[in-house]
């Protein structure tokens, strides 16, 4: 049988109001009382009712997470960072799991609100005008993290996507390099169609470098799609000496199946990654990869909405993380 407050209160001969504040640590509350109250609570194994402490203080303290794949490196390190924050802020997680499913993502959106949360990080590589609408009806607030949403109306953190894939071509290019070919997710996301596949554009235009169709090859992150990817760039009559790729699987895939038909990676085939999860230190040769700070990204955009829960000053709601790029031994 659950113990409730009422339990608690009969039991100490107490108030109700005095067994919630003791409970919620206010000082108003005499020693003796407040030691009583303490006693009771221990001897019933009386737990707060956290549903119905946020009924009546319209907090619930609980944060909504919304992630595509927990499975995912990419995405388990930026849920690591949000985590942590909300533990140092004392917010418990509420964490889904999307499958970058439309329909999904709105039921899942719908049932965080449903279940009376204070905010909710959403992370989706699609962030569609249906999505935008929901956030703006929201009645708490939302914060996107490693996300792209083209108005910028909504709160998030990121890196620059666009220059930090810039770097990488550019730096192909400064090793020589002129057949240079882009393994990228799926295009029909802004954060590859808008920022990383502008990014490579510009990198080869500003080195009077023509553009190739078929050097572009569009995956889905995973590794099955890297190996599928670099079969493809095979077929061409030119073949690139670069290949850049849009996540760390997809490199794993690229690397592998080069090796599998008999090439040799970086004398070969030079290759850098974009997101420097632990799985570019796991493969060898070891990537050289754009480093973005996923575990802080996570960690800004929880702080971040604990500001905007808690009706915090925001300087800037639109939060851009510095990047970099490691070299390893996947290029010279």
């Amino acid at each position: 049988m659950n113990v409730t407050i009422y339990d608690v209160a009969r039991e100490a001969n107490v108030s109700m109001a005095t067994v919630s504040r003791v409970v919620n640590g206010n000082p108003n509350v005499k020693p003796a009382t407040r030691k009583k109250v303490v006693e009771v609570i221990e001897r019933l194994g009386y737990r707060p009712n956290a549903v119905a402490r946020g009924l009546a203080s319209k907090k619930t303290t609980t944060v909504g997470v919304i992630i595509p794949d927990i499975s995912s490196t990419f995405f388990a390190e930026l849920a690591r960072g949000i985590e942590d924050i909300a533990t140092m802020y004392k917010y418990n997680i509420i964490l889904s799991n999307s499958d970058q499913n439309l329909d999904k993502e709105l039921h899942l959106l719908n049932t965080m609100l449903g279940k009376q949360v204070d905010g909710i990080v959403f992370m989706g590589g699609n962030i569609t005008t249906e999505l935008v609408e929901e956030f703006k009806k929201s009645p708490v607030p939302i914060v996107l993290a490693g996300s792209i949403e083209e108005s910028e109306k909504i709160p998030s953190v990121n890196i620059d996507y666009e220059q930090a894939t810039y770097d990488a071509i550019d730096s192909f290019i400064q090793n020589g390099h002129k057949e240079i070919a882009i393994v990228i997710g799926p295009l029909q996301e802004p954060i590859n169609r808008e920022r990383k596949l502008a990014g490579y554009k510009r990198a080869l235009s500003e080195a009077g470098i023509d553009y190739k169709e078929n050097f572009v090859i569009e995956g889905d992150y995973t590794y099955d799609s890297g190996i599928e990817a670099f079969e493809k760039l095979l077929e061409g009559d030119v073949k690139p000496t670069a290949i850049y790729s849009g996540s760390d699987e997809m490199a794993l895939g690229v690397i592998h199946g080069a090796e599998d038909k008999g090439y040799k990676v970086p004398n070969d085939f030079e290759v850098i990654s974009s997101d420097n999860t632990r799985l570019s230190l796991m493969v060898r040769p070891q990537l050289t990869t754009i480093v973005q700070p996923l575990y802080d990204i996570g960690a800004v955009a929880m702080r971040l909405l604990t500001k905007l829960m808690n009706k915090e000053e925001i300087t800037d709601h639109i939060i851009v993380l510095p990047h970099r790029i490691e070299q390893r031994s996947s290029t010279k």
